[in-house]
C-alpha cells in the first residue's frame, strides 16, 4: 500500500514514518507539510492511501480531503485530529474519509485503522466513535460552537487580534487561527460583519 503524510509538524512526521517503516506491507512514497503540497503530488503520482493532520497552515485537512475526493476517488483517506467536536467530527465523516484518528490515541490504532482500510472498511478509533454514539443518545448537547469557539467569538467580535485572543486565553496564535476558520466554516459565514450578524440573531454573543 502506497503512502503519503501530510502533517507541519516534523516530530509527528518522523514518529508515523518510524511506527509505518516497521510494517513491510506498507510504503510511505512521500510528505508534505501543507495540503498545496500534498495536492501536487497526488496530481502526479498515485496514492492509495493520504493520512493528513486536520491542522495545517493555509488549506486545513477538510478542504484538503474535499479536493482528494474529487481529484483522485481512489484515494482512501485517515484524518489525524486532535479535535473531537462533535460538529467537526460529523462534518468530516461526511466527506467520505476511511479512518478518524485522534492524535492522543495509541500508535496502535492507527495501525488498526490502516489495517480496515486495507480491508474496504471505515475506521473510527474508540474516542470517535464515543463522540457519535453520545450525540446520537443526546442530540440535544450538540451544540454548533463549543465554549471554547463562543469564548474566541465574542473576542473577535471586539476586534482582537489572533495574537491578542491567543493571549488573553493563553493559546497559540495558531490555535486561534484553526478555531477562527472553524467558527466561519461552522456559521457559514465569510466576512467578520456576516459573523458578527449571525452571532447576535442566534444568541451565540
Amino acid at each position: 500500500m502506497n503512502v503519503f503524510l501530510v502533517d507541519d509538524h516534523a516530530i509527528l512526521l518522523d514518529g508515523i514514518k518510524s511506527l509505518l517503516a516497521k510494517e513491510d506491507s506498507i510504503k510511505v512514497i512521500g510528505e508534505a507539510d501543507s495540503a498545496e503540497k500534498a495536492l501536487d503530488f497526488i496530481k502526479h503520482h498515485s496514492v492509495d492511501l493520504l493520512i493528513t493532520d486536520f491542522n495545517l497552515s493555509g488549506m486545513d485537512g477538510l478542504a484538503l480531503v474535499r479536493v482528494v475526493k474529487k481529484i483522485s476517488p481512489d484515494t482512501n483517506i485517515i484524518v489525524l485530529s486532535q479535535h473531537d467536536e462533535t460538529h467537526l467530527v460529523k462534518e468530516i465523516l461526511k466527506e467520505g474519509v476511511a479512518g478518524y484518528v485522534l492524535k492522543n490515541d495509541s500508535h496502535r490504532e492507527l495501525l488498526q485503522a490502516i489495517e480496515a482500510v486495507k480491508k474496504g472498511s471505515i475506521y473510527l478509533s474508540n474516542d470517535i466513535n464515543r463522540i457519535i454514539i453520545q450525540s446520537l443518545r443526546f442530540p440535544d448537547e450538540e451544540r454548533l460552537l463549543t465554549d471554547r469557539e463562543r469564548e474566541i467569538l465574542k473576542l473577535i467580535a471586539q476586534e482582537k487580534s489572533n495574537k491578542e485572543i491567543g493571549e488573553t486565553l493563553f493559546i497559540s496564535e495558531r490555535t486561534v487561527e484553526t478555531h477562527r476558520k472553524n467558527i466561519f466554516r461552522k456559521t457559514k459565514t465569510s466576512s467578520l460583519v456576516g459573523l458578527i450578524k449571525f452571532a447576535y440573531a442566534n444568541s451565540l454573543i
